[in-house]
């Protein structure tokens, strides 16, 4: 069966430097996510996650090293290239959800189709924006604002927000981090489904139980990865 390379990283590398100290965040990280794999990378605070993560969501550029995401060379893209990009291929789930309190369910949700260029059409947008919500069985609360929402309802929306353009991978951070046992065990069994109907995960998480659920876990330890551990029957 062919498959589609997601996201080919090759000898990656993030200094961080002032004028009294060089900080090695990564070390030579080569990464390759297939289409549809579910991904999770684990490891230490000061590990280099963050900075993995940030590189991967074109939030950051790396020092050296080559990075393509679905067949664009994203390596050396200034400020305003990675935004574009971003919003065209990448959907995050952050820990802390970041929801805007003052827009309801379905602003919050429109907002990464509301800065692309052209903008689709207000048709569009709710048909897309109901779509998702469906999909995380949040369309029933669209008109909500989020801190009438539970925890785990705001990351299911927060989930949906990430979903709604239609992105080449899913990049979740700690998705259960504010979440009690309960609602984080919905969220993961989400995207657990999600990555059944063919979404491409990567997912950081400190939780060695829900990294496991993942189809390949990776772990980091001072900037480099040490090694990937395929679970038989994983999805």
């Amino acid at each position: 069966m062919q498959t589609t390379t997601m996201i080919e990283m090759r000898n990656i590398t993030k200094i961080f430097r002032t004028e009294e100290l060089e900080t090695h965040a990564l070390r030579g990280i080569d990464l390759e996510i297939e289409a549809g794999e579910y991904v999770s990378i684990s490891g230490p605070s000061g590990c280099g996650k963050s900075s993995l993560l940030a590189i991967l969501g074109l939030l950051d550029s790396p020092t050296e090293g080559s990075y393509v995401i679905d067949g664009r060379d994203a390596s050396n893209l200034g400020v305003n290239a990675r935004a574009v990009l971003r919003n065209e291929k990448i959907g995050f789930v952050f820990q802390a959800f970041n929801l805007i309190d003052e827009l309801n369910v379905f602003d919050n949700v429109a907002l990464p189709l509301r800065y692309r260029t052209p903008t689709p059409s207000a048709k569009d947008i709710e048909r897309k924006v109901m779509s998702v919500l469906t999909d995380v069985d949040m369309a029933h609360r669209h008109k909500h604002k989020p801190n009438q929402l539970s925890g785990g309802q705001q990351q299911r929306i927060a989930i949906a927000r990430g979903l709604v353009g239609n992105p080449s991978i899913l990049l979740v951070d700690e998705p259960t981090g504010n979440l009690d046992s309960k609602n984080g065990d919905m969220v993961m069994d989400l995207l657990a489904q999600l990555n059944a109907q063919g979404t491409t995960i990567c997912m950081v998480t400190h939780d060695p139980r829900y990294g496991d659920m993942a189809g390949r876990q990776l772990h980091l330890l001072d900037g480099q990865m040490l090694e990937a551990v395929a679970f038989a029957g994983a999805v």
